[in-house]
């Protein structure tokens, strides 16, 4: 009897002593349509469950949505009772306008830090806007150490404007200079609608310094290109693909896709989420 479990022993001590595996987290970027009742049946009263269904379902960690009204967050919030999340208005940088918010799995994620600047020439400065921009557009960012793992890591969301072509050159600069400066070696995840195709100037500024999750991904990409549906089911690989994640640094993306769930009046939103799992710090 002793010669059998003396090896069992040695055999409970070596998995006792193994290293935690990796634990990947679910990323999603999702612009989920300002509440506009000019959408008649696709008004968000009508569709904010199935957008709330959809991020749980595919078991989010961490979501980054743009065109959130303050109603629209406290909706989502009320739906996703596993989830906080960080963000300011940004209009008025607390609750007027659209958040470019991040939502998070609370048991797992602690912030270590978060906050909010502008794209714009006075990023501080609140509302500005500066180029060619129509609206005023911001970043949201956290630094989150992971509970599961113990790895420290940025999580970067945004909203690039959707008219003037400078202001996105521009902001895809801003952007990029201030996750390099900020961010130092830690592992950066970013999402975002950042209204430009990969064929478009700023994308190759982007990705200078970030990696495209879509190129990166061990399992080839799931779903069609576009990323734009209006709503209506219809084909959406048309090629505007104009939702990111991008990651920069030791971050290794197992699979990635763009989400055509749909119910019969449509799309739950004008767009479709894209998601990735990800590993920060993986090998």
């Amino acid at each position: 009897m002793r010669c059998l479990l003396f090896p069992m022993v040695l055999l409970l001590g070596a998995c006792a002593a193994a290293p935690p595996a990796p634990a990947p987290m679910i990323v999603m970027t999702y612009n989920i349509r300002y509440d506009n009742p000019g959408d008649g049946p696709h008004a968000w009263p009508h569709r904010r469950d199935q957008v709330a269904s959809l991020i749980r379902f595919h078991g989010a960690d961490l979501i980054g949505v743009q065109e959130a009204l303050r109603g629209q967050m406290d909706d989502l919030a009320a739906r996703l009772p596993d989830h906080a999340w960080l963000g300011v208005g940004r209009d008025d940088g607390r609750d007027a306008g659209e958040f470019s918010a991040i939502f998070y799995r609370a048991d797992r994620f602690e912030v270590l830090d978060h906050g909010t600047f502008w794209l714009s020439e006075t990023p501080e400065v609140v509302a500005s806007k500066s180029w060619d921009a129509a609206i005023t557009r911001i970043v949201t960012w956290a630094r989150f150490r992971d509970g599961a793992t113990g790895a420290v890591f940025y999580h970067v969301n945004t909203h690039f404007d959707h008219r003037g072509a400078q202001a996105r050159l521009e902001s895809a600069r801003l952007l990029t200079a201030w996750i390099a400066e900020t961010a130092g070696d830690l592992p950066v995840l970013v999402t975002g609608d950042f209204n430009l195709t990969p064929d478009d100037p700023p994308y190759p500024v982007l990705t200078q310094t970030l990696t495209d999750a879509y190129h990166a991904s061990v399992l080839p990409h799931h779903g069609p290109d576009g990323t734009f549906s209006g709503f209506e089911v219809r084909p959406v690989d048309d090629g505007r693909r104009i939702d990111y994640i991008f990651t920069r640094g030791p971050v290794r993306v197992l699979r990635h896709g763009t989400l055509s769930d749909h119910y019969p009046r449509g799309f739950p939103s004008d767009h479709l989420p894209v998601l990735a799992e990800v590993v920060p710090g993986g090998e």
